[in-house]
This record gives structure tokens, C-alpha cells and sequence, in this order.
């Protein structure tokens, strides 16, 4: 089932329609100038029949969240398909996204954090009498996908995590790994624990789950940059993801749908009367207890990483595409509204949930909805 669904998104990636790299289009007033299973050709077909083009024409360049892009490739396959405007979605991480988009060289940027106060200063020079928003897309859980020969079914709790991550816990046989899987046979091995090179969103919300839920073994701040000792890196999800399939003993994080042939997923014991496996439904379970802490028309939420509930995975993540409020540039505006306004509706998050991300709650997507036909 791993090797279908990956040779499904796979090739939902080569649909998606891409333009040249070198085209530039700014995103706002100021001409200033950054394996899930996927759905099949025919849903896409079959979600673009609904889909609402308006005045959508041109070409748009998009960067950002590499968490998101599985998701953003198939979304962008049924969007072109039905109104003929090309979307290149770069998938550079989250810092990258919203340094291209303070810069004004993209219509919309993803990012797996909200913008920090700093970053909604520097959006008002392109942002024409407005600033950059947050809006929450695309929900999933940050898996651990790991490579141990002879070990399927891997316990994990955030302290050991920490441990890992900070090179405390150096063998897979340690005895606190042993503790949480005594019926595995856990090979005198050496962990190689990968983490981002670039500043991701993944990461800030990785961290924000070990400072919530094990503070006293983790005592970095946190935030887009990898703080900790130690360990291993490669760029984007999907380099992280790779280094992993490729390394006996390694570990890493990545949302759900870059787990792959060769790399299984580790559950976590947060307390709950049994671990909990990343998935789909236990990210919604998680996510559904979102706070919104935004102000404005900004839909920034706020997570609950130290839940215990039954069924809920804490490492969780929500990627926001960030957009102008107002002062949109006039001639991408219309193709970037048609585009948000479809990820948003009932059709474009069901495609979430066929490619191992989590939908946005009912009640947070109508505010999304709501908020995007006010830009402008």
C-alpha cells in the first residue's frame, strides 16, 4: 500500500503545472521586489468541474511550507486544469516563503508558523494599506519516520524524543528506548537523527511540542532555526525524508505524507491509555481543539501540544497561506482569490484527507472563507 500511494502523489506531482522560475510576480501595491496517496486524475478532474475561475487568468508564483506541498501540487493540478492560470509553488520552507513574500516577489506565501510581529511590520511596505494574514489551510501531524532495521512498531514519549534530538540518547538499544518497547528487538545501532538545514515551519512547531510537553529536556527557545547540538541536516521535508530512507539507524521529522517505502512512522505515549499513530484522524482530533489568537481579519491558531486525550497525536502542525489583506497587486489578485477560494471550499480540503494531511475544522475554514472574498 506505501509503494501505491507514493507512485499516486508521485505522479500527482508531475501533473501539477509549473512555470519558469525566473518569473517574478509581486504580490502587492509596491512594485518592489522569495509519499501520501494521492487523488486521482479523475477526482481532480471531478473537483476542478466546481471549481470558480472568475476573472482568474495569468500566472502566479507562490513559495514557502515544504509540509504543504504534496497537498499544494494536487491542489494546483485541479485549479490549472479548470481555469488555465499556472501556479509555481516553489515549496522552499517557511522562512524562505515569508522572506519572499515580505519582498514582494510572491502572490501568497506558505508557512507552517504564524508571522511574528516583525513580519507583519515588514508586510506593510507591500501590502498597500493593509499587512499580511494568516490563513489556516492545510492541517497534518509531523511524523517521525524512522530506520531500524527489525523494528515496526516504535514507542516513542517527548522526553525520549527530546533526549534523541539533543544527543542524549545516542544507541536505539538504550534502556529508555528499551523501556517503551519491550517486546522489540532493538539493535545495538547508532542514531542518526536528522534535522532541517533551513529555517522551517516544521521545526518551530517540532520544538514547540518538546518545550510544551518535556521542558526540562529541552531548553532551546525554539523558533524556524535548528537550536540543538548535534545531529544531522538536509533542506525541506522532502531532503529530511530521503536522508532518512537512505540512513540505517536514522530519524527525522516530516509531515505524514513523505513517509515512504522505507521509512515507518513512530507512535507516540503521551499519556493516553495507548500510543497514538500519526494519522489523518488523530491530527483532526488534535487540531479541533485550536484556539484562534489572531486579531483582525489574522486566523493564527494556537495548538494544544501537551494534550492526553485518547486518539489525539500532539505533534501536529497547521500551514497558513499568507496573503495581503489589502493592497493585493491588481493583476494577481483575482487568480490568487479564485485559487485561496478553492483550497478553502468543501472540495478542495476533502483532497486533504485522501493524501494524509488533516482538513481545517468546520468552523475555522468559514472564517477562512469569509476573510478571503474581503481581500482586496
Amino acid at each position: 500500500m506505501k509503494l501505491q500511494r507514493k507512485n499516486r502523489l508521485r505522479a500527482l506531482s508531475l501533473g501539477a503545472v509549473a512555470v519558469s522560475g525566473a518569473l517574478a510576480l509581486t504580490a502587492c501595491g509596491s512594485d518592489d521586489n522569495g509519499g501520501g496517496s494521492g487523488s486521482s486524475t479523475s477526482s481532480a478532474s471531478a473537483n476542478a468541474s466546481s471549481i470558480k475561475c472568475d476573472d482568474a487568468k495569468g500566472q502566479l508564483l507562490a513559495d514557502g511550507s515544504s509540509a504543504q506541498k504534496n497537498a499544494i501540487d494536487a491542489w494546483v493540478k485541479a485549479f490549472s486544469q479548470a481555469c488555465g492560470v499556472q501556479i509555481n509553488y516553489k515549496g522552499s520552507g517557511s522562512g524562505a516563503g515569508v522572506t519572499a513574500f515580505t519582498q514582494g516577489q510572491v502572490a501568497f506565501a506558505g508557512s507552517d508558523s504564524a508571522l511574528k510581529p516583525e513580519e507583519v511590520t515588514a508586510s506593510k511596505k507591500i501590502c498597500s494599506g493593509g499587512q499580511g494574514i494568516d490563513l489556516p489551510m492545510v492541517g497534518g501531524p509531523i511524523a517521525l519516520g524512522y530506520n531500524v532495521p527489525g523494528v515496526d512498531n516504535l514507542v516513542l514519549d517527548a522526553p525520549t524524543i527530546a533526549k534523541i534530538f539533543d544527543s542524549k540518547i545516542t544507541k536505539w538499544n538504550d534502556a529508555a528506548i528499551k523501556k517503551l518497547n519491550p517486546d522489540a528487538k532493538l539493535p545495538d545501532l547508532k542514531i542518526q537523527a536528522f534535522h532541517r538545514s533551513d529555517e522551517s515551519g516544521t521545526t518551530d512547531n517540532f520544538t514547540k511540542y518538546l518545550i510544551a510537553a518535556t521542558p526540562s529536556n529541552w531548553k532551546y527557545s525554539g523558533g524556524k532555526a535548528w537550536q540543538a547540538k548535534g545531529g544531522q541536516s538536509a533542506p525541506q521535508s522532502a531532503g529530511v525524508a530521503q536522508q532518512v530512507k537512505q540512513t540505517s539507524g536514522a530519524i527525522g521529522y516530516f509531515e505524514l505524507s513523505y513517509v515512504s517505502d522505507g521509512v515507518k512512522a513512530v507512535s507516540i505515549d503521551t499519556g493516553a491509555s495507548k500510543p497514538v499513530a500519526p494519522s489523518t484522524e488523530s491530527a483532526t482530533a488534535d487540531i479541533a481543539a485550536a484556539k484562534i489568537v489572531g486579531t483582525g481579519k489574522d486566523l493564527a491558531l494556537q495548538l494544544d501540544y501537551k494534550t492526553k486525550a485518547e486518539g489525539a497525536y500532539p505533534m501536529t502542525l497547521v500551514t497558513y497561506e499568507i496573503v495581503c489583506d489589502k493592497g493585493n497587486k491588481a493583476d494577481t489578485l483575482p487568480a490568487t482569490k479564485a485559487f485561496l477560494r478553492y483550497i478553502a471550499s468543501e472540495d478542495g480540503q476533502k483532497v486533504l484527507s485522501t493524501i494524509d494531511y488533516a482538513p481545517v475544522p468546520d468552523d475555522i475554514i468559514a472564517k477562512v472563507r469569509t476573510t478571503i472574498e474581503g481581500l482586496s
